[in-house]
């Protein structure tokens, strides 16, 4: 491991003038790693405001890499790949059961790193304050790809993930969804820019979080499918699970669109809140565009077209304005229905690949898909 630690002056003293000169503080250290070793001594014994830079290749630890170090909000952690290296961090060499990255603790930026292979979940952010996640993959996981749980989860972002391919083999694919916000609490969450498709439960699942989180600009498709050859599959399938377990909790989702799932493109999932779904396209779902049987949800300009079982199932508390199945809104036309687009890679910046796929240039109804 090789550290680089920046001081601006050492304490000098000049004796003939009977003066010191005081030195000023360490800037935070920089920390470059090569090996999987090194990587899990650097996550392990971080400071706040150190920057772990992990150069290119791909890494095989043979345990859970986790830290309970906390940065701060003036200094957090860093984990991020060293310039513009790929990194890729495997699971093949773990034991059973185990996670690629577990992080307990708060203000860490992780970013331009995938995570692939894991025996269970990919990552795991556990009562985590104030952490940021910028341009990583979890994919091909033995559970949900990436996950925030636990009290004390607060103003967390997930900006610009891709997770796709997982899969829970042993509970024959009811559990792996994209992202598992689930089982916790703490309020300022957001996910944004997310791309979560192919896994074998739901794209999210927020599932027994007490709290509202925000969803934006994400897409959600091809979840549920089994591509496993698995006779006993189990897998639920929705794009946007909005809820269960008993929770009460007003969720916002803006302009996403969940195309492609063998279930449900957006539920509440017995979540009686006030769910908001804002500027949002259900497409060619197996199950209903949009299912709130039983929330008090707030529908506005969304569009549904070719869901399996029709476009919205909503109960009495539902308030539905601007939608394409209310009256007197009309069903622009979708410039594409072809989504090979939506696979391509990001865009420079890391945002959403460009496509027309379900655009219809309104700009009062369903998703703009950026």
């Amino acid at each position: 491991m090789r550290r680089i630690s920046t001081f601006t002056a050492l304490a000098v003293t000049t004796a003939s003038l009977g003066l010191a000169v005081i030195a000023t503080p360490a800037h935070a250290a920089t920390v470059v790693v090569s090996t999987s070793t090194d990587l899990s001594n650097a996550i392990k014994n971080a400071t706040a405001g150190e920057v772990i830079q992990v150069r290119g290749g791909t890494y095989y630890p043979t345990a859970t890499l986790q830290s309970t170090v906390n940065g701060t909000s003036a200094a957090p952690v860093t984990l991020t790949a060293y310039g513009s290296e790929t990194v890729k961090i495997d699971g093949s060499s773990l034991p059973s059961g185990q996670w690629i990255f577990k992080l307990t603790a708060d203000y860490w930026n992780v970013s331009d790193i995938t995570f692939q292979n894991s025996p269970d979940s990919a990552v795991v952010c556990q009562s985590c304050t104030g952490t940021n996640w910028s341009n990583i993959k979890t994919i091909d996981g033995g559970d949900s790809g990436f996950t925030l749980t636990g009290d004390g989860t607060v103003n967390n972002t997930v900006k610009n993930l891709d997770s796709y391919g997982n899969y829970d083999a042993a509970t024959h694919g009811q559990n792996a969804d994209g992202v598992a916000i689930k089982f916790g609490s703490g309020t300022g969450n957001l996910v944004t820019g997310a791309r979560l498709y192919n896994n074998s439960d739901d794209g999210i699942d927020l599932w027994s979080f007490s709290s509202p989180v925000t969803i934006e600009h994400t897409w959600s498709f091809g979840n549920g499918v089994n591509r496993w050859g698995d006779s006993a599959f189990e897998g639920n399938g929705n794009g946007f699970k909005l809820g269960g377990n008993g929770v009460t909790v007003a969720h916002v989702v803006n302009n996403s669109a969940a195309w492609g799932n063998s279930g449900n493109g957006f539920t509440e999932n017995s979540n009686t809140g006030a769910i908001v779904i804002n500027r949002t396209t259900a497409y060619a779902n197996s199950g209903w565009g949009y299912y709130f049987a039983t929330s008090a949800a707030r529908l506005g300009k969304n569009l549904a077209v070719g869901n399996g079982s029709g476009s919205v199932s909503k109960g009495s508390s539902v308030v539905s304005a601007g939608n394409n199945w209310d009256s007197g809104i009309s069903t622009p036309a979708f410039r594409s229905t072809d989504a090979t687009t939506t696979y391509n890679a990001r865009q420079s910046d890391g945002s959403l690949p460009a496509t027309t796929f379900l655009t219809t240039g309104s700009t009062t109804i369903g998703a703009t898909m950026n």
